[in-house]
């Protein structure tokens, strides 16, 4: 047994420090396109422990991989094939710690699952509005780490804006103690900043403090028929100018991704027939159900009489409600389900979309003849999965050729045509292994001679995440 695994034993029990069996579940990414060997899957269970991991690490110069529900889809959580690196997973560092009722706000460890913050807030009465497709799976320190977004960004922000303070155990392995529940504190630079949104690159974090609100008296959810990706901005304007606040989700989603989700899971409701954009509204009421319907039912009167949605139809029931949002939140499984397919996560500003739409369809398809574009998204934030699926018939073995073969050339024409339109070729995912080398040439010199000077500073050994972002 090398000394390393010996203090790695001492230091969180001999039980977890794991190097034999199948480690499939940590070093296989969730699209099963990243595969990598540990040294050793190593679980501690508190902030103590992954101190002195990170210590024992950084005294026999061996990376460590920080690793929470391992759902990234850019390869950010999961070691490299040497079988040199410490996959460090926080799955059992899962308590909250402290919700404070008055003060709004909630303290928990970084592996906590999403939806159980969700349900101990609600049990309190409050709301915790971060809500993304894995929140079944994803877990706290993930979202910081990547700064997630997910559907109710354009009312509550990115996971960042809902944090107040964060615990985070350094490269050396020091803790810093910055569970701050403040919502003014200008003492110096913004380390919290710094962490969240670094992908593990800087340091572990380990605990989180985050903002809460009231639990709203109702929501509700709506579907709309749109003709144009236009139309759906000018309803996104009209919806802003009724509910206000109260828009909570504005999700935009197109026919053919409308269509796979019919075709490979034929369960899911179809209360509105396809058409060529579909939008999904939600909105939250402080005042009562009747208010919420009340708000709904006329904003879509005034969409339909304006000629800017062509049909409507209000969820009558928080089961139809979250019928809605399955069917929105299955389009990623029956894009798996059709086979291999390149994703992208973009933004663009609002306004821009539809030219932006408009120009990257076309290229595609001159480019590519018979790609099928899956596009769907957060329209409220400027946030577009724009994902290219390989021509019909190429599922299978032919889908991963034509991945392997065009991912590239694809890339190119997407990104280019976001850039031209003013928008980030990463909107929510991350950086992680698979858009490094774009970071690097679409970023400015400056901004990457920044980023790789605070690297160094905060990780002078390299050891944190190595090859990741950077």
């Amino acid at each position: 047994m090398s000394p390393l695994l010996g203090t790695l034993r001492a230091a969180v029990g001999a039980a977890h420090v794991l190097t034999e069996g199948d480690l499939s579940a940590w070093e296989q990414d969730w699209r099963r396109r990243w595969h990598g060997k540990a040294l050793a899957v190593v679980r501690p269970a508190s902030t103590a422990e992954v101190a002195a991991v990170v210590k024992a690490c950084a005294a026999h110069g061996t990376a460590i991989v920080p690793q929470g529900g391992n759902t990234g889809l850019v390869g950010g959580g999961v070691p490299d094939a040497s079988g040199t690196q410490v996959l460090l997973s926080l799955q059992r560092m899962n308590r909250i710690r402290a919700i404070d009722d008055a003060n709004l706000t909630l303290t928990a460890e970084a592996g906590c699952v999403l939806q159980a913050l969700q349900q101990a807030a609600a049990e309190r009465g409050h709301l915790f509005p971060l809500s993304l497709a894995a929140e079944g799976s994803c877990t706290l320190g993930g979202n910081l780490a990547t700064n997630a977004g997910g559907t109710q960004v354009l009312r509550w922000g990115n996971a960042r804006d809902l944090c107040l303070g964060l615990e985070v155990v350094t490269a050396q392995g020091d803790v810093w103690e910055g569970l701050s529940g403040l919502r003014k504190d200008n003492t110096g630079y913004d380390l919290r900043d710094l962490f969240i949104g670094s992908e593990g690159t800087l340091g572990i974090i380990t605990a989180a403090t985050m903002k809460l609100a009231p639990l709203p008296a109702a929501t509700g959810t709506a579907l709309a028929a749109c003709n144009t990706v236009a139309d759906c901005v000018a309803l996104l304007q009209l919806a802003r100018a009724r509910l206000g606040a109260g828009l909570t989700g504005f999700e935009m989603m197109g026919r053919y991704a409308l269509q796979l989700t019919a075709q490979h899971f034929p369960a899911l409701p179809r209360p509105l027939p396809h058409a060529e954009w579909t939008v999904l509204l939600e909105y939250s009421d402080l005042h009562s159900e009747a208010h919420a319907r009340e708000a709904f039912e006329g904003l879509l009167g005034a969409a339909l009489e304006a000629g800017t949605v062509t049909d409507a139809v209000v969820a009558e029931s928080l089961a139809q409600s979250q019928a809605l949002w399955h069917v929105r939140e299955s389009i990623p499984l029956a894009q798996a389900e059709e086979g291999p397919n390149i994703k992208h996560d973009i933004s663009v500003p609002v306004s821009a979309i539809p030219a932006f739409v408009a120009e990257a369809d076309a290229l595609l398809q001159a480019q590519f003849p018979g790609v099928r574009l899956v596009n769907f998204g957060h329209l409220g934030d400027g946030n577009l999965h724009y994902n290219v699926q390989a021509p019909s018939g190429e599922d299978g073995q032919d889908g991963r050729r034509f991945l392997a073969e065009q991912e590239h050339a694809v890339n190119a024409v997407v990104f280019d045509t976001v850039a031209r339109h003013g928008g980030s070729f990463s909107a929510e995912h991350g950086i992680g292994l698979l858009k490094r080398e774009e970071l690097a040439r679409r970023k400015s010199p400056v901004a990457m001679q920044l980023m790789r000077g605070i690297k160094a500073a905060f990780d002078p050994q390299g050891l944190l995440n190595p090859g990741r972002v950077l």
